[in-house]
């Protein structure tokens, strides 16, 4: 099957391993409208794809994905039903990964951020450069962190340590977030790509229908779990999204400050 292109996500086949690679390097990889779009389509076309077995997440550059872009963020808060049809994307991306059951390896070569941070523990397995930081600051820009983070974080180190994270928006560098179980490795950059590539081959080289089966079998409860928790995720997000709290956190960004948050009500009516 040819491999489609995308404005801002490369595909490649070395064999039968599909590499997707984020492409806007001179942004850290950040996500905006058209990548949100791309998202959404990419891994249900991995997961199609019949000439792969297993699948390698990465970013091009010096970051995995610094997570939202400022000026689209900015753009969404000034005009919030745009960003009603962006979280519905977020499901998309989100089941998308979760209904693929191809090995899906996070290569995570620098800072995971945000919706960044998301994919890169979504995926099954994860290679994380040593220097790289994590997190998920939804709260830091006065948003509920809906699309997904309050999903899988904890699953991977348990409800207290999920809350303690991303109720403060905090980053992880990667050694700690290896400590907690967050990431499988945390490993020099010289080393990283080497790491991933030998666990891949050890699965291209296994019996593809047990592992897929495996995966399948693991992901249940993700996948029950997810389903019961993703509405509510978009439905507060999007309500977080008109709120002043929000307007403030783009701008003392922007602005390069610390917000000064009064926690008013979310306006609704504000489209």
């Amino acid at each position: 099957m040819a491999l489609p292109t995308y404005e801002t996500i490369i595909l490649e086949r070395d064999g039968r391993l599909l590499t997707v690679r984020f492409n806007r390097p001179d942004v850290m990889n950040a996500v905006n409208r058209t990548m949100h779009e791309e998202l959404a389509e990419v891994f249900q076309f991995a997961q199609r794809d019949p000439d792969s077995d297993v699948v390698l997440l990465t970013g091009s550059g010096r970051a995995f994905s610094a997570g939202g872009e400022l000026d689209h963020i900015a753009n969404n808060a000034a005009n919030p039903h745009l960003f009603d049809e962006e979280v519905r994307l977020a499901k998309r991306i989100v089941y998308g990964i979760l209904d693929m059951d191809k090995p899906l390896l996070g290569l995570i070569n620098g800072h995971a951020v945000g919706l960044g941070a998301t994919l890169a523990l979504l995926c099954d397995v994860t290679f994380v450069d040593r220097k790289a930081k994590i997190g998920d600051p939804h709260v830091a820009l006065g948003l509920v962190a809906g699309d997904g983070g309050a999903v899988i974080w904890p699953q991977l180190i348990g409800l207290s340590r999920a809350k303690e994270f991303l109720l403060a928006g905090e980053l992880l560098s990667a050694e700690q977030a290896e400590k907690i179980g967050l990431i499988n490795y945390a490993l020099p950059s010289e080393e990283l790509e080497a790491a991933a590539l030998r666990y891949a081959h050890r699965l291209l080289n296994g019996a593809q229908q047990a592992i897929r089966s495996t995966k399948v079998l693991l992901n249940m409860e993700l996948k029950r779990i997810a389903s019961s928790v993703m509405e509510a995720g978009i439905a507060l997000e999007s309500v977080s999204v008109r709120s002043a709290d929000h307007r403030e956190g783009v701008a003392a960004l922007k602005e390069k400050r610390a917000p000064e948050f009064r926690g008013d009500a979310p306006d609704v009516s504000a489209d």
